[in-house]
């Protein structure tokens, strides 16, 4: 983690969730938590710079579409996140191209790679601004071209940053992690559930202290 602001959350309001991404990933996991919420995406340009400090960026960005969409809905708790792949100094966020994606997969074989998410929750009313951040290493295995032909013919690589993504597909490129599968998925759950338990959206499930 490389950041956190806590705020209270003691109020007589209905809570409301909305999460702040068009990403089905990020709606799937969210999603698991069996807990209701909403998704409004966010009309924001996001950073995306390849010599970014990637921490700082999916900071920022992750808090822009927060912010945005807590600011059309004051009334209601907002998720927000981005998550990034960094390697070599440079930021590899989604591919433009097939060929953009092809290079970043031949760039990323074989090495050690950093995925960095910010995740931000927002609530406008009652004055809540939480901000996290996570880290996980990713080594990928040797391959080649036709390697990556049939890693494309299982996963789109346009909508991923780095051009892969860990939950599918994984046995042709990935050879281990380190860190949060989640975060790498693009919302690290263990983070995730800390926060929205600190607000009172989500149960505490950690079992009570044994007596003495």
């Amino acid at each position: 983690m490389f950041g956190v602001e806590g705020a209270s959350s003691e109020t007589t309001e209905p809570s409301r969730l909305i999460l702040a991404s068009a990403s089905p990933r990020r709606r799937e996991l969210l999603g698991g938590l069996g807990i209701p919420f909403e998704v409004v995406v966010a009309g924001v340009t996001e950073h995306e710079a390849e010599d970014a400090d990637p921490r700082l960026m999916v900071a920022h960005n992750a808090a822009l579409k927060a912010d945005w969409v807590a600011a059309r809905h004051p009334e209601a708790f907002v998720l927000g996140a981005d998550t990034t792949v960094f390697l070599d100094s440079t930021v590899l966020n989604k591919p433009a191209s097939l060929l953009e994606a092809r290079r970043m997969l031949r760039r990323l074989a074989g090495r050690t790679h950093t995925v960095f998410t910010g995740v931000a929750l927002r609530h406008v009313h009652r004055g809540v601004r939480i901000d996290e951040g996570v880290t996980s290493e990713v080594t990928f295995q040797a391959f080649d071209d036709a390697t990556i032909d049939r890693y494309f013919q299982v996963v789109n690589p346009l909508d991923k940053a780095g051009a892969y993504g860990i939950q599918e597909g994984r046995e042709l490129i990935i050879d281990r992690w380190n860190g949060s599968f989640t975060n790498i998925m693009g919302l690290p759950m263990e983070v995730t559930k800390q926060i929205l338990t600190q607000v009172g959206l989500l149960a505490d499930s950690k079992p009570p202290a044994a007596s003495k």
